[in-house]
């Protein structure tokens, strides 16, 4: 536990504050509003020498697999099969600390719990006055009752969280020295994309596959972080952008995608797309224009081809295909099939790309 998350800890371990789940469980909510839930590319099993279909039914003869079903549930249960694989790794992760504890502890001639009160446990200092007092300051009205009267109690919920901590980093620390290989696979989803809009090597060993709104404040806010991956990266990692616009909350979002896709026409799409995201107040018709004259586009071919909406179908489709994925809320994202959602860190990115790229699962 770290920081608020430590100070959280030590309060419910004392009893004095209420409500703990609700207070330690809260997430930050980094996406847009959500959208409907939709389904997955299928992959070319014999392509990828991947195992037949399982059959499921048949009706009159014809059989039903779980490629026919996956279209219809594949967005719903993406989101539980990161469940599970979360919760498996949490497992493994405890597991596999365990067993370098129990290593270690061989070596030594000890048994677990001795070797962490010897090496851990006795090497934690006392809390002091003023950690106390901090803690007590921060949670003062919900914890309700005078300083001398829980003193003790801080005290030694505090020792107890900071023993729990320094267990964790000694634990971390064995990890870091032994030879431990992870075969655990998170769960992919293949989704395709346009190599007409793909920013990078096409060909690289990472594919961010992003799906986006143009009007969306999230979407409009990760797009440093993309650029400032893509720069560090180089070939190895590109990013293919796929169109999601939230019409409800955002009603010029797809007209900003069709016009994206008309500047494409004329070998322009990622110059116009990086305007649209630096100018997310201008997506109005006469903010569109501006930005095609900035570019040089042929006007009246621009012009032709956001009047006849002929792309309208083929951005409705991007967005099927990322609800079915179960994307519900923009931006989202693919690295090589592994999602996440939200304008998350940078950290974030290089974290699942260098997982990529070394060939960890």
């Amino acid at each position: 536990m770290k920081g608020s998350q430590l100070l959280i800890g030590i309060l419910c371990a004392s009893a004095l504050l209420p409500n703990c789940v609700a207070q330690s469980s809260k997430k930050t909510k980094v996406a847009d509003e959500p959208v409907e839930k939709v389904s997955r590319h299928e992959p070319d099993r014999a392509a990828l020498a991947l195992p037949a279909a399982a059959e499921l039914a048949l009706v009159d003869g014809q059989k039903l697999t779980d490629d026919d079903l996956a279209p219809y549930v594949a967005g719903q249960l993406r989101p539980l099969r990161e469940q599970e694989y979360q919760i498996k790794k949490k497992a493994l992760d405890v597991l596999i600390g365990q067993k370098l504890l129990e290593a270690e502890a061989n070596k030594k001639g000890l048994t677990t719990e001795k070797l962490l009160e010897q090496e851990v446990d006795g090497k934690v200092p006392a809390p002091s006055d003023t950690e106390i007092n901090a803690i007590y300051l921060v949670q003062r009205e919900q914890i309700a009752r005078p300083l001398e009267e829980v003193k003790e109690q801080l005290q030694q919920s505090l020792k107890k969280a900071k023993t729990a901590q320094a267990r964790q980093d000694y634990t971390a620390k064995l990890r870091e020295q032994a030879k431990v290989t992870v075969l655990m696979m998170p769960p992919r989803t293949q989704v395709g994309f346009d190599p007409a809009r793909v920013r990078g090597n096409p060909k690289a060993k990472v594919m961010i596959v992003e799906f986006s709104d143009f009007q969306c404040p999230f979407c409009g806010q990760v797009q440093s972080t993309l650029r400032s991956v893509l720069a560090k990266h180089g070939d190895g990692v590109a990013l293919a952008f796929r169109d999601m616009p939230v019409s409800q909350i955002h009603p010029l979002a797809m007209g900003a995608a069709e016009a994206a896709r008309c500047a494409g026409e004329q070998g322009k799409f990622w110059e116009y797309h990086d305007l649209l995201f630096g100018d997310q107040g201008g997506l109005d018709k006469p903010g569109l224009t501006t930005k095609a004259e900035k570019l040089q586009l042929d006007r009246k071919q621009f012009d032709a081809c956001v009047a006849s909406e002929k792309y309208k179908t083929q951005i409705q489709q991007d967005s099927q295909e990322g609800m079915r994925a179960g994307v519900n809320g923009t931006p989202g994202f693919f690295i090589n099939g592994v999602f996440f959602s939200g304008a998350q860190p940078e950290a974030t990115f290089d974290k699942l790309i260098e997982d990529q790229l070394a060939g960890r699962p």
